[in-house]
């Protein structure tokens, strides 16, 4: 089988010194189709198509044992051979750059990744049956060069992206399960941090291959890289993801502060899950938890629903740890935490907001962040006041999910802030009704069961004022019920007045 380019110089990964390649049946073949791989000539040439099949005929006709035949020599024996031509095909079918892969050029990386993985199935079932055979003895050893590329392979095309088709997509697939199988792992994560303490697991072998494509010039050559990467980090979790900290922090944060807002998310995901599954002492030590703070806290500024959810997220995971060390030992003034600094610029960016995904992802966190401060939303109670009130006046849908939220956070700040509340009285109180009075009278799509909960929570927040007002509001609301006709009001009404008199009422 001799090379189609046999005239093409070889590039610097596949040049050798004489005698460095095995002198086995099976050597010099695979040398001269890893040269063909990885020779300078244009990804869609015929040269490399050709190579893949003659590859897999050379596959098809080899013996298991031959595929481990020089481990342990100093010679470069097969195993270290399959491993960089394992390299090859996995560069050959990764997808080209985002603004180079359009169409045309994803249905092609398709199609090479259908037929890179049938090569690495076959690969891989000859390695299954050496385990089974009494003469080959090292298979593992020659496993481990190759275990790494064909993980990359399978994690870059079992994923759903534009890349992928049904069939490369299924025989991904069927190649990481082999893989799995062949390496004796129950699941990924245990391939990656080791099926016990006492196996190294794969982790770090991932890392190192898809360092080199992550610096700031080259890590969008490959848009797979940042998937591969953020999806193997989210297999492996507490205790083992703190040793490999200093590999998967820059990383994530490189991913975290670019333009796009797709890998904006992406990265705030993976900080996430490096907060949740590393100790907070080793994120405080040389601070990096502040560093994590202060990326996360840049993005708040960008008016993406999606992105500002992922932020808030994170960040009040991160709160806990950023504050371990902060004590309040009385007399002075509790400092300000980041939490105060977060909830600050996000009623700042409230007050004014009109697009709805916004306003529904700020409700959605703000109950949150009332509870993590405590007695300390005294400090924000201006503004929250102007954001409760401001927003229980717009309507947000058919299910309402603002609104509903806002009536939870005034809840909560009543139940922490109280001593505040009763000066507020006449002002939320008028909020309340109006908001009852709405809801009862609302001609819109709104379905029943979301009035009913806007309805009950309005009535609990009622109840909770009343306490707050020591009766006050119940002397209020007995001129309203006067002059009210409408069954819903009225029905709100009393149940707050059944409770302020000591007669529970469902709900309560």
């Amino acid at each position: 089988m001799e090379p189609d380019s046999s005239r093409e110089s070889p590039s610097r990964e596949s040049t050798s010194l004489p005698g460095e390649w095995p002198s086995s049946a099976l050597g010099q073949p695979f040398s001269q189709i890893l040269h063909r791989l990885t020779c300078q000539e244009s990804r869609r040439g015929k040269g490399k198509s050709a190579a893949i099949q003659d590859l897999g005929a050379l596959i098809e006709a080899a013996e298991c044992d031959q595929f481990f035949e020089g481990s342990g020599t100093w010679l470069r024996g097969m195993p270290e051979i399959l491993g960089q031509v394992a390299k090859a095909l996995e560069k050959y079918a990764a997808p080209p750059k985002e603004q180079e892969g359009r169409g045309h050029g994803y249905s092609e990386v398709a199609e090479k990744a259908a037929a890179v993985g049938l090569l690495f199935l076959k690969l891989l079932g000859k390695i299954e049956a050496a385990k089974n055979s009494l003469a080959c003895p090292t298979w593992k050893t020659g496993l481990r060069d190759l275990a790494g590329p064909i993980y990359i392979f399978a994690v870059t095309h079992s994923l759903e992206q534009p890349w992928t088709s049904p069939r490369s997509h299924d025989i991904a697939g069927e190649v990481l399960a082999l893989l799995l199988q062949v390496t004796e792992c129950d699941s990924v994560a245990g391939f990656l941090h080791g099926e016990n303490e006492d196996e190294k697991g794969r982790f770090i072998l991932i890392m190192e291959l898809l360092k080199p494509d992550f610096n700031k010039e080259s890590w969008k050559n490959n848009p797979a890289t940042k998937h591969v990467f953020s999806w193997t980090l989210q297999q492996v979790t507490r205790p083992w993801l703190n040793q490999h900290l200093e590999r998967i922090l820059p990383p994530s944060l490189l991913i975290s502060d670019d333009y796009q807002t797709e890998n904006k998310i992406l990265g705030v995901h993976c900080l996430r899950h490096i907060v949740l599954n590393v100790p907070a002492a080793d994120l405080l030590q040389y601070n990096r938890a502040q560093v994590v703070y202060h990326a996360l806290f840049s993005h708040l500024y960008m008016p993406e629903h999606q992105l500002t959810q992922a932020v808030l997220s994170c960040l009040l995971d991160l709160f806990p740890v950023l504050e371990k060390g902060l004590h309040w030992k009385g007399g002075a003034a509790r400092p300000t935490t980041h939490c105060d600094e977060v909830l600050q610029l996000i009623l700042t960016h409230m007050e004014p907001e009109h697009r709805l995904l916004l306003r529904r992802t700020y409700a959605r966190n703000l109950p949150a962040f009332v509870k993590r401060l405590g007695i300390l939303t005294v400090r924000h109670l201006k503004r929250l006041e102007r954001v409760i009130i401001g927003y229980l006046e717009v309507y947000d849908g058919p299910e309402e999910e603002a609104r509903l939220k806002i009536l939870e956070t005034l809840k909560l700040v009543m139940q922490y802030a109280w001593p505040r509340v009763s000066c507020r009285r006449v002002v939320l109180l008028k909020a309340l009704l109006k908001l009852v009075c709405d809801v009862a009278r609302d001609p819109s799509l709104t379905p029943e069961p979301v009035k009913s909960a806007l309805l009950e929570a309005a009535t609990d927040c009622l109840i909770l004022l009343d306490h707050c007002c020591q009766g006050q509001v119940k002397g209020l609301l007995d001129k309203i019920l006067q002059s009210c006709e409408d069954s819903k009001v009225v029905n709100c009404i009393r149940k707050v007045q059944q409770v302020s008199e000591g007669t529970p009422y469902d709900g309560t």
